[in-house]
């Protein structure tokens, strides 16, 4: 059954009273694989607080975010504070399944805040986690054992996509949406990232990573470590 009609029975058959539902995710974007699922948001006044519920429906794996008009706004502004826009996504470029007069405002308001970006870093956070990429790094450098080498440089790959965009106010992702906000972002420097920690994946150098985490962190004042405090008194 094709998405937007799976979408409009399930909702139908599922959430017989909702004011309104949007679909969004990748079959919207025209993204979608073998294993997409449909996002499917539903706004119910009826409801006693939000939720999420997963479903085997009509051909589809289907996600439900389940809203009020009220704990939909807190959750925009959860995800803003998270720096990922998962929900205000959605609802940006949502397809109304069930359409009601407070969805153009809705869909206002999610685009302003992706427009806006997320809150911006100060300085003492911006030296926190300089310090936790130089610590990274060093532990990185210093590994002799394979398996840690590749976790590490995992956790570095997530501390420094984190690093480039929110030290540029750009959103940040998670799994398949850390190389897409890069790719958003710069596309040539999301294809050094890439370039970089599939070299050392299939190669073992670490060089490229080395070099891609010195050449963020120069213009924030390099590696740090000497005189680096947390909670000092």
């Amino acid at each position: 059954m094709p998405a937007i009609e799976a979408a409009k029975k399930f909702v139908l058959e599922t959430f017989p009273t909702c004011q309104a539902a949007l679909l969004g995710g990748s079959v919207v974007r025209g993204e979608e694989t073998s294993t997409s699922d449909l996002d499917i948001v539903i706004i119910d006044g009826t409801l006693r607080s939000e939720y999420r519920e997963s479903f085997n429906l009509h051909g589809w794996p289907i996600e439900a975010f389940v809203h009020t008009s009220e704990t939909i706004r807190d959750y925009f502004q959860k995800d803003c504070h998270r720096a990922r826009p998962s929900l205000p996504r959605m609802v940006s470029e949502g397809i109304p399944i069930i359409d009601h007069p407070f969805i153009p405002r809705l869909k206002e308001e999610a685009n302003i805040l992706l427009r806006d970006g997320p809150p911006k870093w100060n300085s003492q956070t911006i030296d926190m986690k300089r310090y936790f990429l130089t610590d990274a790094l060093d532990d990185f450098i210093g590994s002799e054992e394979r398996g840690e080498s590749i976790f590490i440089a995992g956790s570095i790959g997530e501390s420094l996509h984190e690093f480039v965009l929110r030290t540029q106010g750009h959103w940040i992702g998670a799994s398949k949406w850390i190389i897409r906000a890069l790719k958003e972002y710069d596309e040539s420097f999301a294809e050094e990232y890439v370039e970089a920690f599939d070299h050392f994946y299939q190669n073992g150098n670490k060089q490229l990573i080395v070099r891609l985490v010195d050449s963020v962190l120069e213009p924030h004042g390099g590696r740090l470590f000497e005189g680096f405090s947390l909670g000092k008194k």
